[in-house]
C-alpha cells in the first residue's frame, strides 16, 4: 500500500509543480522539431538522471541507523515542503542566475544532435535546484524503502504534466489558469509538509 501511496505522491507533486514551469515551456519548444514520443522520451530520461539521483540520494539519507539524525532529517524535510508551498506563493523575481540558466538551456536547444539527448540534458540541467528535485530529495529521505516507486511517480508525473503541454497546450491555455495550478501545487505542498509534521510529533 505504501508503494502506491509513494507512487501517486511522487506523481501529483512532480506533476503540479511542472504546469507552466520553464523546463515544461522548454519543452514545448521543441514541438516543431521532433516527434512528440521522441520528445517525451527524452523527458522521461532526463527526469530519471535528475529526480531519480535526488531520490536514490535522499534515500541513503533516510536508510541510515541513527534514529536521532533520521528524526532531525524529516523535520527538516517536512519544514522544507511547507517552506516550497509557502514561498510558492510569493510572486518570483527574474534573478541572474536563473537568467543565465535559462539562456544556456536555449544555447543547448541550437545544439545539431539528436533531439532525445538534447531534451535530456535540458531536463537535467533545468531541474538542478529546482522544487521538485529537493522535493524528490525529501521523499527519499520520508521513504527510503520506496525508491523505485518514488522514482517512477516522478518520471510519470514529468511525461504527464509534457504531454499535457504537448497536446493539449491551446486548450489548457484558453481554460485553465496558470496561477490557479500554481495554487494547487503550493497547497499539496502544505498540506504534505503539515501532516508529515503532525504525524512525526505526534
Amino acid at each position: 500500500m505504501e508503494l502506491v501511496y509513494t507512487f501517486f505522491v511522487s506523481f501529483f507533486l512532480v506533476f503540479l509543480s511542472e504546469l507552466g514551469d520553464k523546463t515544461q515551456l522548454l519543452v514545448l519548444s521543441f514541438s516543431t522539431k521532433d516527434r512528440a514520443k521522441n520528445i517525451l522520451l527524452g523527458v522521461a530520461i532526463g527526469t530519471f538522471f535528475s529526480h531519480g539521483i535526488a531520490i536514490l540520494f535522499g534515500s541513503k539519507l533516510g536508510s541510515l541507523g541513527d534514529e536521532h539524525f533520521r528524526f532531525y532529517l524529516e523535520i527538516f524535510t517536512y519544514i522544507s515542503f511547507l517552506l516550497f508551498g509557502i514561498l510558492g506563493f510569493i510572486p518570483e523575481k527574474e534573478t541572474n542566475s536563473n537568467n543565465t540558466k535559462s539562456s544556456f538551456l536555449h544555447k543547448i536547444t541550437n545544439i545539431k544532435l539528436n533531439y532525445i539527448f538534447i531534451i535530456a540534458i535540458s531536463i537535467i540541467i533545468g531541474e538542478l535546484g529546482d522544487k521538485t528535485f529537493l522535493a524528490s530529495l525529501g521523499l527519499g529521505v520520508k521513504y527510503p524503502a520506496c525508491k523505485i516507486s518514488l522514482i517512477l511517480g516522478s518520471i510519470m508525473g514529468m511525461v504527464f504534466s509534457n504531454s499535457f503541454a504537448l497536446f493539449f497546450g491551446r486548450f489548457l491555455g484558453n481554460k485553465f489558469n496558470p496561477d490557479l495550478v500554481k495554487i494547487l501545487s503550493n497547497i499539496l505542498f502544505l498540506l504534505f509538509g503539515t501532516i508529515g509534521l503532525i504525524n512525526l510529533v505526534f
